[in-house]
């Protein structure tokens, strides 16, 4: 049966950057006429956003609750890489996301995972061999390489990481980047290796570089990160080489709004709006080759309705493929039953357990986590000892930092000291932990860090609070990332997790996104691996002690 339906609305011409009335023809999700008319018209229609980096699994959702939640903001698209559920279940996790996102009209272009492990500094649940990712690209025609972040393996030429690239090269797929503060020669052997993308940019320096050298550059802005203060002036100096992304978005933000909140800085600070349009859809789909439609006859009517484009703009509809996916903030994407996996098998600790021994040394390296970065200091500072143990000294914020694999039984918790978390009583801990998702927790005494390690074990996966006799948990039954539950009650849970880790002092805007990454090796300067202490700038471990 064929579908038709006409709009008579401003149209807003990316390509030629122009606004005219038009009067629209859809047929059988395809634009089928666009012509000019000359009548008043209210409202705006343009293509879709596309977010051109994002994590799902950060969102704590299924592909499917994602969209029902990005779709009432505009997005209609996501250039995604599954490599955080790859690490702890494989090629299965990534053929989980790409068969529950089948489910909705939304579309999904998932990459290809590159690191998985992300390094062999950490015990991840599985692995990706260049086999699976072979595999990956030739069954379900994946788009892109997921972003490298072994920068080592392809400055010295890691035989694995170069069959890896030159098999993209060799399959015509794109090779998204992941390289923070890299400069100079080393950078510029990095693009040269055929990579072609970068979300790490932390400063307008580093950015330009990075442009100026052949890549193009993702405007992130997260939970953990977010640099849009930073790089926006980009915009409109490099209108062809920018993007927008979220890379990773936990759900209280995601039901607050997603590229449109991006779109919305940008015009609020006076960014010509054909550029920022650009960023947030013509970039990725021309950059990555995706059949998003961009309004052109010929093309999928992927399309949004809104009603000016002013920075107060309004997204009064969302269209997939001509199918109405959203209409005044209520998503039409409809509820499937999701399947639980999962690859979980720790076993609960003991206070004892994690107590660290002093030795002759009284200094200790402590990790300084920072508000909205991933980046992480490093400082030496005086340990407090007590009956022969290093213990926290909360007046001075040196509080435990503990990483437990969950891929094992008996592993032996690695520990170390931190600061910047700033709780005053209690723990946090979570096994969403980048990227291995192995448990990480902070606290200021072990009784508690133990039951908020032990809370997550018992549901097999999860983000903790343990403050005495109180405990709180949002469960993530599904690769121990993920919630099969609905946007909302992740949202709700996540918020009530996050003021009551306010309560017990930190002054972190996002204390759980904060705490995923303390394990992530590949962003430095020192983090906590399940297997010790390690300094991501000299890329090996070290000892705790100065």
């Amino acid at each position: 049966m064929s579908s038709q339906f006409t709009l008579k609305i401003n149209y807003v011409d990316i390509f030629n950057k122009d606004i005219f009335p038009a009067r629209i023809t859809v047929e059988n999700g395809i634009i089928k006429e666009v012509s000019r008319i000359d009548e008043n018209c209210n409202n705006y229609i343009l293509p879709a956003f596309i977010d051109s980096h994002i994590h799902i699994e950060s969102s704590m959702l299924t592909p499917i609750e994602f969209a029902k939640a990005a779709s009432v903001f505009g997005t209609a698209a996501v250039v995604a890489d599954p490599h955080e559920i790859a690490n702890v279940l494989g090629k299965k996790g990534v053929e989980f996301m790409i068969n529950n996102a089948s489910n909705v009209p939304f579309k999904f272009y998932f990459g290809d995972p590159s690191c998985v492990p992300a390094t062999t500094f950490e015990t991840s649940g599985s692995t990706i061999s260049i086999n699976d990712i072979q595999e990956l690209f030739e069954k379900y025609d994946l788009k892109y390489l997921s972003e490298m972040m072994n920068v080592p393996g392809v400055i010295f030429e890691n035989p694995e990481v170069i069959a890896k690239i030159e098999l993209a090269r060799k399959l015509n797929k794109k090779i998204d980047g992941h390289a923070p503060l890299l400069s100079n020669k080393e950078l510029e052997k990095y693009i040269n290796s055929g990579i072609t993308t970068d979300h790490e940019c932390t400063s307008f320096a580093e950015a330009e570089e990075k442009i100026h050298k052949g890549m193009k550059i993702q405007i992130r802005c997260g939970s953990a990160a977010n640099n849009f203060e930073e790089l926006w002036k980009l915009i409109d100096m490099y209108p062809d080489k920018i993007m927008f992304a979220s890379d990773d978005l936990h759900p209280d933000d995601l039901i607050k709004g997603h590229i449109n909140l991006i779109v919305k800085k940008a015009i609020k600070k006076g960014v010509n709006i054909f550029n920022i349009l650009n960023a947030a859809i013509k970039n990725p789909v021309e950059h990555y080759n995706l059949d998003l439609g961009l309004l052109r006859k010929g093309d999928d009517a992927d399309f949004i309705i809104i009603d000016n484009l002013n920075e107060n703009f309004k997204v009064l509809q969302t269209y997939c493929k001509g199918k109405l996916i959203a209409d005044n903030g209520q998503t039409l994407v409809q509820d499937k039953e999701t399947e639980v996996i999962n690859n979980f098998i720790a076993e609960k600790i003991k206070p004892d357990d994690i107590k660290v021994k002093a030795n002759n040394h009284n200094k200790i390296k402590v990790i300084v986590a920072k508000n909205n970065e991933l980046l992480t200091g490093l400082e030496v500072c005086n340990a407090t000892i007590n009956n022969g143990f290093i213990e926290t000294n909360i007046e001075n914020d040196i509080l435990k930092i503990v990483n437990l694999n969950r891929y094992a039984t008996n592993a032996v918790p690695a520990v170390a000291f931190i600061k910047g978390i700033g709780i005053k009583k209690g723990a946090i801990a979570s096994s969403v932990a980048h990227d291995s998702h192995n448990i990480i927790a902070v606290g200021t005494n072990d009784e508690d860090i133990a039951s908020a390690i032990n809370l997550i074990i018992e549901n097999k996966g999860g983000l903790a609070i343990a403050s005495k006799n109180e405990s709180y948990i949002l469960e993530l039954p599904i690769a121990g990332l993920i919630s099969n539950k609905d946007a909302k009650y992740a949202a709700e849970k996540y918020t009530i997790l996050t003021n009551k880790a306010k309560e017990l002092g930190t002054n972190l805007s996002a204390p759980f996104m904060t705490l995923s990454f303390l394990a992530l090796l590949v962003i430095p300067e020192l983090k906590l691996s399940d297997k010790g202490l390690f300094d991501g700038k000299k890329f090996e471990f070290t000892e705790i002690y100065a």
